[in-house]
């Protein structure tokens, strides 16, 4: 008698991962990747679920870069903004999450909070070139060029000679330097003309105002003489 093999049923078809049993996927990678650089082991439950956070946090990262150069800026600082909730003051890559998500308030024109997330970057991370050059352009848009100017000073002195960080900062600061003086300027200006309608005001009460009184400066002492004329 012939013997006939049998012939195997097909196997099922696999299913193909949906774009959220991929990022699970991404995930997990991401933690056993933030474990063993670590050194952690499962053990250690507080470290694990550091680490956890962590590779959260770095898929919420670049989730934001890929949105950001997309220039959905809006969506790109809500995953900026996930990352930076995802982990504490401790982790090292919070200082880039926030730096990352002030160059999102900077395209959006939100300036006073790009600098708010700057300078939380800085706190985190001191000397951090990056995030005082955007500090610094965020404060120039709000028209604080003398704030501007110590940060692009400070952006000279630390980053690397010959770095585009350094050039931007060099060619900037004479621009911000004069902004400032003329703002400082403008303000003295401001101010004493407040200062003369108010003591005109207190003056008129008895017929006389600062016309009358005229100051000559004293070339040898650099003192003034005040005199009174009608």
């Amino acid at each position: 008698m012939a013997i006939i093999e049998e012939i195997p049923a097909p196997a099922p078809a696999l299913a193909r991962p949906t774009p959220a049993d991929q990022r699970s996927g991404l995930r997990g990678v991401g933690v056993a990747i933030a474990e063993a650089a670590a050194g952690m082991g499962p053990s250690e439950p507080s470290r694990v679920a550091a680490a956890r956070a962590l590779a959260e946090a770095l898929l919420s990262k670049e989730q934001g870069n890929t949105a950001f150069g997309a220039g959905e800026y809006v969506e790109a600082l809500e995953y900026y903004s996930d990352a930076i909730d995802a982990v504490t003051d401790e982790c090292a890559e919070r200082a880039v999450f926030y730096g990352n998500r002030a160059a999102c308030y900077a395209r959006l024109g939100e300036h006073q909070n790009a600098v708010a997330d700057c300078s939380a970057a800085l706190a985190l991370r001191p000397g951090y070139v990056k995030v005082l050059l955007r500090r610094a352009k965020a404060r120039e848009a709000l028209d604080e060029p003398s704030e501007a100017a110590e940060d692009m000073r400070s952006v000279a002195e630390q980053a690397p000679s010959g770095s585009k960080e350094r050039r931007e900062a060099t060619a900037a600061l004479p621009r911000l330097e004069a902004a400032a003086a003329a703002k400082l300027e403008a303000q003295k200006e401001e101010m004493l003309g407040k200062l003369k309608d108010l003591g005109n005001n207190i003056l008129g009460r008895f017929g006389m105002s600062l016309d009358n009184f005229k100051a000559e400066k004293d070339p040898a002492t650099g003192s003034y003489n005040i005199s009174f004329g009608k």
